[in-house]
């Protein structure tokens, strides 16, 4: 018989200017069978160089960097590699960088005391095409910006929202308030798969590329307010 062929693993690159930091973090993912770390870079300018000449599947960004930031940084490589993800992490959480980064098209934004398990899962979900956003992350961000969000039950809504039904809005809550498919189908009691075509829809008709800009988008229109 021959030998079962193991999955391709997920191509990571470390960008952190902070040597030790990407050591751990590598030997972190090394012990993970699906994900091999293809290379490192110490600051925007240099992630960039590698995110072309590696053609990684995810780039672990760090924010706080010299030459270019990780905000920066992130918004050039989805420029140049619009299918490569990135993973923002930081080891701030109360850091006015998260919505930026989000807005600049990261993927997902974790605390870098995430546990190992953690970070290899938000890996291999980001590389999915999926999102992530650390609970207490979402919380502080959310908290910053809130006087800068719409006060609900203005004179018109939001147009972007005009266009959903109600079961897709109660998914657009549901997936703003950090919630899985699977949570999702067992509180609206429907199939998960149900589910995922419902967030689809959402993030099409929203006109959104992930769960992280739709979580945006269903604050910035007032249809979730921070504690609600």
């Amino acid at each position: 018989m021959s030998a079962v062929e193991s999955p391709t693993p997920v191509r990571v690159l470390l960008v952190d200017d902070q040597p030790l930091i990407r050591m751990g973090f590598r030997l972190v993912l090394d012990a993970e069978d699906d994900l091999e770390v293809v290379g490192e870079a110490g600051d925007g300018h240099a992630a960039l160089t590698q995110v072309v000449a590696l053609q990684p599947d995810v780039v672990l960004m760090d924010v706080r960097m010299p030459r270019m930031n990780g905000i920066e940084a992130t918004a050039c490589v989805l420029a140049r590699q619009p299918d490569t993800k990135v993973l923002i992490l930081t080891t701030f959480d109360l850091d006015e960088y998260a919505f930026g980064a989000l807005r600049a098209g990261a993927s997902g934004f974790l605390l870098k005391d995430a546990r190992p398990a953690e970070l290899a899962e938000a890996i291999r979900t980001v590389a999915r095409g999926d999102a992530v956003v650390a609970p207490r992350v979402t919380r502080r961000m959310l908290e910053i910006f809130a006087d800068r969000l719409p006060v609900p039950g203005g004179d018109a809504e939001d147009p972007r929202l005009v266009g959903l039904t109600v079961r897709e809005r109660e998914v657009l809550v549901a997936v703003a308030e950090g919630l899985s498919n699977a949570e999702i189908a067992g509180r609206l009691f429907l199939a998960e798969a149900t589910v995922k075509t419902h967030v689809g829809h959402v993030l099409d008709k929203l006109g959104v590329r992930d769960r992280v800009q739709a979580v945006v988008t269903a604050y910035e229109t007032g249809l979730v307010r921070p504690g609600s």
